[in-house]
Parts: structure tokens; sequence; C-alpha cells
């Protein structure tokens, strides 16, 4: 009897053990739910066609820069922004580099929007100097979709307020009738930093450049499937490229361009089945690494096949940013460039509800040339704010998922292990009692 009471003590001990570990092993979730608090309404998390970055931490901006929450470098935040409002955020930066902040503004689907709705950025110094502005607008094709702007803070060459390390603040506002689209927009902030230089670079912008198109590799297209967001894009090589978009949807797709290379990029839209004609329906962007704006084109479409792309642009250059024009400046740095391609709603009621095929056709000329002298790890602008060097805040991590299964793969190992453990001792005690003298009942 010793020995069975024995051994019942020893298998309740490991059974209580084991619930122990399987509490401690449900702890990461818990702990994120505890933190994460009561589930509370979020106009900004309704349904929209714009994927957000999956590891995008909510924040709500502030009614004045005193309580602006700080956006950390490397990092990606969710927020969102009402009609006739101003949101303020707080950038760290120091006395070397560049930086940038960019925000993707995303109206509702059945939003109203007019030619000069959009947002507004400001980058500002603890004086209230302004450093920077950049804003981003509908334009003529009058429909809700996704846009990005940023603004930079340069130190080379500059003398001014915004030079100084220390706090900064970055106010989002909203432009344009505020009655036309009473309702909430979303954001999506990412703040990077570029390295300062240890050898100088030439400041003389060029200003001439080829404006013939590569041939395209194979005339043969390739299928792709384009994301409704910056965050995954889908990489595209030189070549063709085929996909499907429906009407009131933008699809993303990234494009590596390195240093001293050329970028040229077509949306070319198939035959519709119906007729009409719908003004400003076809919307091509092209966005650098920091999700500045380089070039925006955009057409009408009747049904018949057309073509839509940008005028010829310089190759990549960090003497880029000393131009004047805007899209040559926004070609300052080597890495993945987005190309984004909108269609009007308005042409599911003209000419059907699709999905209508598209083709991109990119060219690349020249071979990837040396960088600049970066102080430390070139920046890497890659989706979700990562950079080469380390980043700061909970966004540095691998993706939310995988740091979760990560998780819980550990406590899983770190508890089965510990199990085998006590469940060999528990051999171990059971067959020495049944080796011993049985005492008394």
């Amino acid at each position: 009897m010793r020995n069975q009471r024995g051994k019942g003590r020893a298998v309740a001990a490991l059974g209580a053990v084991a619930v122990s570990l399987c509490t401690l092993t449900a702890l990461p979730g818990q702990g994120a739910r505890a933190a994460e608090g009561p589930r509370q309404h979020r106009p900004d998390r309704a349904e929209s066609p714009y994927r957000y970055d999956p590891r995008a931490q909510p924040v709500a901006g502030a009614a004045t820069g005193r309580d602006a929450p700080r956006l950390a470098a490397g990092a990606v935040y969710r927020s969102a922004l009402e009609p006739g409002t101003k949101a303020y955020f707080q950038v760290d930066l120091g006395a070397t580099g560049d930086a940038y902040v960019s925000a993707v503004v995303v109206p509702k689907p059945d939003a109203e929007v007019v030619f000069g709705d959009g947002i507004e950025l400001t980058l500002q110094d603890r004086d209230g100097n302004t450093c920077d502005t950049g804003r981003a607008t509908f334009g003529s094709p009058q429909y809700p979709r996704p846009v990005a702007a940023y603004v930079s803070r340069g130190t080379a060459g500059h003398r001014t307020s915004c030079q100084t390390a220390g706090p900064y603040h970055l106010l989002v506002r909203r432009i344009g009738d505020a009655a036309s689209a009473p309702g909430e927009w979303g954001l999506e902030l990412r703040h990077v930093r570029e390295p300062a230089l240890t050898a100088p670079e030439p400041t003389a912008a060029p200003t001439s450049w080829a404006t013939a198109s590569p041939s395209a590799p194979s005339p043969s297209a390739h299928t792709a499937h384009g994301s409704t967001g910056f965050a995954d894009a889908p990489r595209l090589g030189p070549g063709a490229w085929r996909d499907t978009l429906r009407p009131g949807t933008t699809l993303f797709y990234r494009v590596p361009v390195g240093w001293g290379q050329q970028l040229f990029a077509t949306a070319d839209l198939g035959r519709a089945a119906g007729s009409g004609y719908v003004p400003h329906a076809i919307d091509f962007q092209l966005y650098n690494p920091a999700l500045g704006q380089v070039a925006d084109a955009e057409m009408g479409y009747d049904g018949t096949p057309a073509s839509v792309s940008f005028p010829p642009l310089p190759a990549v250059a960090y003497r880029n940013r000393y131009s004047t024009s805007g899209q040559v400046g926004a070609l300052r740095f080597g890495g993945d460039h987005y190309l984004a391609v909108s269609l009007s709603p308005e042409t599911a009621r003209t000419l059907g509800a699709g999905p209508y095929p598209v083709t991109l056709r990119v060219g690349v000329r020249g071979r990837v040339g040396p960088g600049p002298a970066y102080e430390g790890a070139a920046p890497d602008f890659a989706p979700g704010g990562r950079t080469t060097a380390p980043a700061a805040g909970p966004a540095a991590t691998g993706r939310d998922g995988d740091s979760t299964r990560m998780r819980l793969l550990a406590a899983a190992g770190i508890g089965t292990g510990t199990l085998l453990v006590l469940w060999a001792g528990v051999r171990t005690v059971v067959a020495r009692r049944r080796a011993g003298p049985a005492g008394p009942g």
C-alpha cells in the first residue's frame, strides 16, 4: 500500500506541476490580452480595402504638442483622423543624419472626396519653427484611395534650428473641404532614419538623363498578385506583369531600384465588355523607399485598351536631394520603390463590375553602383519600417504572429522537457519503493 500511496502522491504532484506549466505556457497570450484591456470601439478598424501593416502599433495623436505620443524610429503605427482636426506626434532626432516621417491616409471606401481633400504633414522643432511640410491630396481622380506623403529633416549643408538633437513634433491635419468627407480616415505612420555620411557626396543635382525606355527582357507577361497595402507588396523585376484590378481598389507592388539605376514603368488596362467613358479612371503612383511620392499619372478610360506611364525620371542618386524638382529630389536613395495603381469605382457603374485586366511593364536601366559612404549600416527602408540598423520600440522585433508563436514554442519546449524530467523521477521513486520491504498496511 505504501508503494501505491507513494506512487499516487508522486503522480498527483506531477499533475499539479503539469497544470502549472500549462498555465505558464498560456501566460504570453493572457498577458497580451491583459495589456490590451477591454476591447474598445475603433472606427479606424472598420472594413477597408487597404491592408495595414500587421505589426502596426495603435497610437492616438494629441491635440497639442505637449502631450504628443512618441513615434520610435523603425516602428510602424496605426491611427485615425477626424475631419477638421489635427494630431500631434513626437519624434526624437539626432544632430547628424537625415530623418523621414511618412503618413498613409486611408479614407473609407464610400467616402466622398474632392480635388483638394487630403492631409498635410508639418515637422516642427521644439520652438514651433517649421522644418518641412508635405501633403497628399486626391487630385483630379476624385475618389477615395490610399495616398501617402512624408516630411524630412536633413542636416548636410543646412544651418537652421532644425539641426539640433532633441524632440521634434509632427503635426498631421486634414485639408480641403471637410464637408465632403465627414467620416474618419485611417493613418499608417512610419519614422525612419538615414545615417550621416563619412565622406561628402556631390551637391549638384542632375539636369538631364536618358529618356528612352529600355526594352523588356521578354515579351511574355508573368502573373503577379498585387497587395492592397505597402507592407506586403510583391516584388517585381524588369518585364511585363499581368494582374486583375477591381473598381474602387488600389494594388501595390515593389520594384528594387539600386544606386545609379533608372526606373521606367507603365500600366496598361485591357479591354472592357461595356461601353462609356470614365474620366480620371486610372491613377498610377510611384513612391520612394520612405513612402515619399515620386510621380503621379492618371487618365480616362472608355473600355478600350489604355496605357499610362510616368515621365522619364533620373537615376537614383544621393545628390538628387539637392534638386529643386520634387520628382528628382524624391529619387534620393536606393531600395524598394513602390508602384500603386487605382481604378475608379465609377468604372463599375459605367463599364461593369470587372475585374479588369491590368499589365505593368517595368524597366530598370543600368547596373547597381556603389552607394554613398554611410556612417554605419546603410538604410534599408523595408516594409513595416524595418531598417538594417537596430530599430527602437516593440516593432523592432519580428511580426507579432511570429514572435507569439516563438514564445509559445519556447514555453511548450520548457514544459515538455520539465515534464519528462519529472516523469523520470516518478519512475525512479516508484521503482525504489517496489524494491524495498513492504511496511504494514
